[in-house]
């Protein structure tokens, strides 16, 4: 079954990318804060604050894909596809908290503001800039699968906000204008909640099991009905295992057709559910009317009707 992020040596890749980045965002984060207490600046407080909620990610992200290297087994049918969704739900819900409390307490800085140091502000900032940015490009290759998104996009936030920081210690620097520090705060605030609130609506939908992105389910019902001998598409179920593996179950009515061309039939349907719409795992149930005539199409039978046709089909 095909697997999210990647396997082999490409996922012992993505597993001491995320362990440099777990290294990098520790160290950062012990001097971001102690500068910001020295400097007094809520922009660097809060971008602290922030890269702790990125070191959570960024190991949540580490165990869930340890998880989805496990093989299935008949407790857990399809393995554990599915905890790199959870682990990316679960930091986009982190991130949209944390956009709060940052807003919360830079509106609190603008009523009383408190003296700043631009210098340590920009001298730190400058740092964070080139760690966030250096660890959001080592993600960035494995950024499709939406758990790694999911701490790509924090990353991303931080050396957006970062930069941000620089400017306005700048600004501060020159004008001497102590409101910009909040400001930039709810700006970064902005960013962080505007990050994280589509990898909450994609990952909230794969839990839910909902259509995947970027598919339609009347387009998936034409493309089948236009095989030759599909007569009808009925209960056709369509979701996601995880960002990059999606699943489809359907009933199937054919006509009155013997096994090898049914089997034709369903070649077909598999090979246009693959290349068209990337969906590779599939269930289909073919049912078929009134097939009393038809030349092998005789259910198993019945243990009261033994050498009998049966003619019942399951719908």
């Amino acid at each position: 079954m095909h697997m999210s992020a990647s396997t082999g040596k490409n996922d012992r890749r993505l597993r001491f990318v995320l362990k440099l980045s777990m290294a990098l965002t520790t160290a950062y984060i012990a001097g971001t804060f102690l500068f910001g207490l020295r400097a007094h600046s809520l922009a660097l407080i809060s971008e602290a604050g922030h890269n702790v909620s990125d070191l959570l990610a960024i190991l949540l992200s580490f165990l869930a894909v340890f998880l989805q290297s496990r093989p299935a087994n008949d407790r857990k049918t399809f393995g554990y596809q599915r905890a790199g969704v959870l682990a990316a739900f679960v930091n986009a819900l982190t991130l949209i908290v944390l956009s709060g409390w940052i807003a919360i307490a830079a509106i609190g800085r603008l009523h009383s503001p408190v003296p700043v140091q631009p210098n340590v502000m920009m001298i730190v900032a400058t740092f964070g800039v080139l760690m966030n940015g250096a660890v959001a490009a080592l993600l960035w290759r494995f950024s499709r699968d939406v758990n790694i998104r999911s701490v790509f996009l924090h990353m991303l936030g931080d050396t957006l906000s970062t930069a941000a920081v620089i400017a306005g210690g700048a600004g501060i620097l020159f004008t001497g204008l102590t409101w910009i520090d909040p400001v930039l705060s709810l700006i970064i605030a902005g960013l962080i909640l505007w990050s994280s609130a589509g990898i909450v609506r994609e990952t909230f939908n794969i839990l839910l099991e909902g259509t995947p992105k970027g598919l339609q389910v009347p387009e998936i019902r034409a493309a089948i009905q236009k095989i030759p001998g599909v007569l009808g598409v009925h209960d056709l179920h369509v979701w996601s295992l995880t960002t990059d593996s999606h699943a489809l179950a359907s009933h199937i009515t054919i006509g009155d057709r013997p096994l090898a061309e049914s089997r034709a039939i369903l070649k077909e349907v598999n090979h246009a559910l693959e290349h068209r719409f990337q969906i590779h795992h599939t269930t289909i149930q073919f049912e078929a009317t009134d097939c009393s005539k038809a030349e092998g199409c005789c259910n198993p039978p019945r243990p009261v009707e033994e050498h009998a046709c049966s003619h019942d089909h399951a719908h």
